[in-house]
């Protein structure tokens, strides 16, 4: 009971974080301090208020800048006279360490007709801020409309990765519940885990067919299918390895029977 009580709540748990908003997501990690700092750097841009951001790019980025009025004139000019329909936070990376915080923020900017993209990327490092990243991008009608996932024209190798991934979460699932049903020495919950998380990552972009492994890696139920917002589909897959060692030792796990004893009186 106690080892169907964790699933069920580690299940309750998945589905909590699943139904929340990406962007919901993205802003319990970010500061409300870094989202002023972010949108107020984007108005003096659409105001073509030029001097407050040159003063406060990084000097890094200016030695690497030819000319970065003309160069900030050209983002302005991407950005639409008008007000937008709507903006929305899209991507976040944020850094804190002892001294220095780091934050890069990624607004999605729509308008009638058309989005654009507006990365603004601000360190603080010894109490002073500065500008590391600021760049504006049209979205293609492709990018909007979202990467599609289609099955005609793949290689060998990413069909046998999405088969994977999608025969290992069932086989993983068999074993997880064999295993709460599994009557047996030592402590359960241990096994549950194993079979919960798989080892190694095998990975292929859907799109281009490159693909990556990263050894040192779990995933739940073992696969994986992710398309972050503007990219391509990543499909993943790990090796099932602790179902597949309990299904092995399965027998030799299982507590012994108690023998009936029957009492008989002459």
């Amino acid at each position: 009971m106690r080892a169907l009580l964790f699933i069920l709540t580690s299940l309750v748990f998945i589905m909590l974080i699943a139904g929340c908003s990406q962007e919901s997501m993205l802003k319990a990690l970010t500061s409300p301090e870094d989202e002023k700092v972010a949108k107020d750097y984007i108005a003096l841009l659409q105001q073509k208020k030029f001097d407050q951001i040159e003063n406060d790019i990084d000097p890094a980025v200016k030695a690497e800048s030819a000319d970065l009025h003309q160069t900030l004139l050209r983002m302005a000019d991407m950005i639409p006279a008008q007000s937008p329909s709507t903006v929305k936070l899209v991507r976040v990376s944020v850094l804190n360490e002892t001294k220095k915080h780091r934050s890069d923020l990624t607004y999605e900017y729509q308008y009638p007709g058309q989005s654009i993209l507006v990365r603004v990327a601000v360190q603080k490092k010894d109490g002073v801020s500065t500008i590391i990243g600021f760049n504006v991008r049209k979205l293609s009608g492709a990018e909007e409309a979202g990467d599609t996932f289609g099955l005609s024209g793949k290689s060998a190798l990413q069909y046998t990765v999405l088969s994977a991934a999608v025969i290992t979460p069932l086989f993983s699932l068999y074993a997880l519940i064999l295993c709460i049903r599994t009557k047996m020495r030592g402590k359960k919950w241990l096994w549950i885990i194993a079979i919960l998380l798989g080892v190694g990552t095998f990975s292929v972009n859907w799109a281009t067919g490159h693909w990556g492994f990263r050894p040192i890696s779990v995933q739940l139920f073992s696969a994986s299918a992710l398309a972050p917002q503007y990219g391509t589909w990543i499909i993943s897959v790990s090796l099932p390895l602790g179902a597949i060692l309990f299904l092995l030792r399965r027998k030799k796990l299982c507590a012994p029977v108690e023998p009936a004893i029957a009492a008989e009186q002459s």
